[in-house]
């Protein structure tokens, strides 16, 4: 019985010393969600000693009882006495070694080592011109994707399937689709027009991109679809008539656009927040005139498309600032710099 007992204990200390050796696994193992790994693996190993060591007590504490045992009256119950008082001691034994097992595993977290994240150095005109350079690195690009509509911002249906077409500067095409294939609209725009057609209502709606009033309560939700496909596409770049600031906000740079106003005061028009391990831009915040946010939109799942070299971001969370629901837009495909001809972008 002491011989198991000791093996039990040698073998539960050989896991422990080995759990606060980090270089004996692979760099990086220990970070992020895998920190605890090892430690778990240990504990495992710990638990099924214990259960092993149970396993043999209760063999041990169940020998085989002959009849003159049995017959014995006294003597019987005083072999089964020492017998459960044996199955006892193994028992505490046991949940001793699974409370030492853990108090090693909150340990690890603490010893697990850590990869140095690196930020990187960047400028005003450095940012600006990095988005000037993703801007003009897309020509023409070809998408399909997903879109989950809340809030009512959209009466047209709450999940789209959608397909997208552009080609530099100004050409878009948006078309969307119920889950089994029907059209619920297509939004095309050219230059300094636009044309939205609702199959489903029977409408057709034309006008300008600076005003959709003509299109009602059917503008907003269009323009923040435009907005959403302005990160993927790259759009948001600086204007001549607009001046910026830099602020750092730790691993991040929020990049402030100002633009002129009709009274000729500069105002903010817009917020973006670079992520400062790859200089992507995670956030954007639109405002309107009074000062108020009218859009927050963020970016995220970045995945590279075309050659390799260019980065896109393949899911878009849109916040309306007015309160009127949220899209999100999941990208499934994306096909850029490929040839796009005028039936994929349809004619005005």
């Amino acid at each position: 019985m002491w011989y198991w007992l000791s093996r039990m204990l040698k073998q539960s200390a050989s896991i422990v010393l080995v759990s606060f050796r980090p270089s004996t696994y692979p760099k990086g193992y220990a970070s992020g969600p895998h920190s605890l790994r090892p430690c778990w693996t240990n504990f495992l190993s710990i638990l099924r000693s214990s259960v092993n060591l149970s396993r043999a007590g209760a063999v041990e504490a169940h020998p085989p009882v002959s009849s003159a045992v049995v017959e014995g009256g006294r003597r019987g119950k005083a072999r089964s006495t020492k017998v459960k008082g044996k199955a006892g001691e193994v028992g505490i034994l046991a949940l001793c070694l699974c409370i030492f097992a853990l108090a090693t595993l909150s340990g690890c977290a603490l010893f697990a080592p850590r990869e140095e994240v690196q930020l990187k150095k960047a400028t005003v005109e450095e940012l600006t011109d990095l988005l000037s350079q993703r801007e003009a690195a897309i020509r023409t690009m070809k998408g399909l994707f997903s879109a989950k509509v809340r809030g009512g911002i959209v009466p047209i249906a709450s999940r789209v399937e959608g397909s997208v077409y552009y080609r530099r500067p100004n050409a878009m095409r948006l078309r969307g689709f119920t889950a089994v294939g029907g059209e619920l609209f297509e939004f095309v725009q050219a230059g300094d027009q636009f044309r939205l057609r609702l199959p489903t209502m029977g409408r057709v709606l034309s006008g300008s991109p600076s005003d959709m009033s003509e299109m009602g309560k059917l503008a907003r939700p269009f323009q923040l679809s435009v907005w959403a496909m302005g990160g993927v596409l790259g759009t948001g770049t600086v204007a001549k008539n607009e001046t910026v600031a830099l602020v750092e906000e730790g691993d991040r740079y929020r990049l402030e656009v100002f633009g002129p106003s009709p009274s000729g005061v500069q105002l903010m028009r817009r917020q973006l927040w670079f992520e400062r391990q790859t200089l992507h831009v995670v956030r954007e915040n639109r405002f309107t005139e009074s000062g108020a946010v009218e859009a927050t939109i963020q970016y995220e799942d970045f995945r590279a498309i075309g050659d390799g070299h260019l980065l896109r971001p393949f899911q878009i969370l849109l916040e309306d600032g007015k309160g009127q629901g949220s899209v999100q837009v999941t990208f499934h495909e994306m096909i850029p710099n490929q040839p796009v001809t005028a039936t994929d972008l349809a004619q005005l």
